[in-house]
């Protein structure tokens, strides 16, 4: 029960969550929602396309996921709607199994049982988690493959560290006949590999995570030797299979989508032009955790920021706390994570920056910061109080009260505040089997 319990827990309130208002929060349809929904159909009875140049350009895994799901219920909000919140919640379950495994090492044993926990509360009541989780942009699929793939990463890596050899009978398999601790750690790696592969096939963004495990097999090389090699190689293999569709058809064809938002390709801009650019890239993105947010209204309340204070300040302690202790491989991990998932952005025309959307990805790095600023300021105030007769439990209940009282903070300015710009940020009014009827104009 106490291992399954958070899970229970955290599956019930997420669906709580995401679903509550699901029909009326956001109540119309976005130009784009009604867009993926004439690609999702075009894709019927037709064979495997990889690519599509409907709706300004997508690669089609996710439409197809899409077009189940307007076929199972029929085409309507709902539908369109739902794929995005299943895969809201799965993220925060496969949050929760990383937490876990990262901060398992904490000498605390309340903190090992519970942060976890506390975390992945954070990120689902998180206003920038919840709203993606709400409409039908492919944010939270990419999040969820992206995820898949690290907690494999990381159980690849759990098990070249164990010390026993993980020794298990194959099912119905002879007496002898063994798999060993290796077997294991080759399908591990195989499943890390898939997804990233899935990841390439998804939404744009996630063209280049397949550097984040590459990179993190990098960082746990002791030696360049053969068995480097195969590790290599069982991650490559699968990942090759998977995005090569894809890759073929890029070969012959442009990638629209890039074409369009690639700034640093335009001929028509001087040098000084796209330096400029870049750096507004770089300081506005900078800017929208704390200081001034997306302000587009279907991402975000206009301008304000990503983080809430509470969560603001310990974001920019933990990743402090993380780069000065870079020699921790958790903390390499989500350092080059967060790198990764705010690339794309900053490669896109500075008008369009801050963007919510193109680096939602950087939410599970932004938490895990969060996690270990909670980690060293616990410790502190624990070392400060110990002599002064004051029970660590009361300053473990204070801190998470605190923690919870942001969890409310964020879903109050959700429901309450964020809800009412959405009846201007989703302009179309339309039953979605008639929207698609119609042209209307972005």
């Amino acid at each position: 029960m106490k291992k399954f319990l958070p899970i229970v827990l955290l599956t019930i309130i997420s669906v709580f969550l995401i679903f509550y208002r699901f029909a009326d929060i956001p109540k119309n349809l976005a130009f784009d929602e009604v867009e993926f929904t004439k690609l999702a159909l075009s894709l019927n009875n037709k064979p495997y396309i990889p690519y599509s140049q409907l709706a300004t350009g997508h690669s089609t895994l996710y439409f197809y996921i899409l077009l189940a799901s307007l076929k199972t219920f029929g085409i309507n909000t709902f539908a369109l709607r739902f794929p995005a919140a299943i895969f809201g919640i799965l993220s925060v379950l496969l949050f929760y199994l990383i937490m876990k495994k990262v901060f398992k090492q904490s000498n605390n044993e309340t903190m090992k049982q519970w942060l976890p926990f506390i975390l992945s509360l954070i990120l689902l009541s998180s206003r920038w988690f919840l709203n993606f989780s709400r409409f039908s942009f492919e944010a939270t699929f990419l999040l969820f493959l992206e995820l898949v793939s690290i907690y494999f990463l990381i159980k690849f890596n759990e098990n070249q560290k164990a010390k026993i050899p993980f020794l298990r009978q194959s099912p119905g398999a002879p007496m002898g006949v063994w798999r060993s601790k290796k077997t294991v750690s080759c399908f591990y790696l195989i499943i890390s590999g898939l997804f990233a592969g899935f990841t390439f096939l998804s939404y744009t963004p996630g063209r280049i995570f397949f550097l984040l495990p590459m990179g993190f097999l990098f960082l746990t090389m002791k030696q360049w030797n053969n068995e480097t090699i195969k590790r290599i190689l069982l991650f490559l293999i699968p990942f090759v299979i998977t995005v090569t569709p894809l890759t073929s058809y890029l070969l012959t064809n442009k990638d629209i989508r890039i074409d369009q938002q690639f700034f640093l390709k335009n001929n028509e801009m001087t040098v000084n032009e796209k330096i400029s650019g870049l750096w507004h890239n770089i300081s506005s993105t900078a800017l929208m955790f704390n200081i001034k947010g997306d302000v587009n209204g279907r991402h975000n309340y206009p301008n304000k920021p990503a983080l809430n204070p509470i969560l603001g300040i310990l974001f920019i302690f933990g990743l402090i706390i993380s780069i000065k202790n870079f020699n921790n491989l958790y903390n390499k991990l989500f350092l080059l994570y967060f790198l990764i998932s705010i690339f794309p952005a900053l490669m896109t025309y500075p008008w369009e920056n801050p963007n919510m959307l193109r680096i939602y990805t950087v939410l599970p790095s932004v938490v895990y910061f969060v996690g270990n600023a909670i980690i060293i300021l616990l410790t502190i105030v624990h070392k400060l109080v110990k002599n002064r007769g004051i029970s660590k439990y009361l300053i473990l209940i204070t801190f998470y009260l605190i923690l919870i009282f942001s969890c409310f903070y964020e879903l109050r300015t959700y429901f309450k505040y964020q809800s009412i710009v959405f009846k201007q940020s989703f302009e179309i009014k339309l039953p979605l089997e008639k929207a698609i009827k119609f042209k209307f104009k972005p």
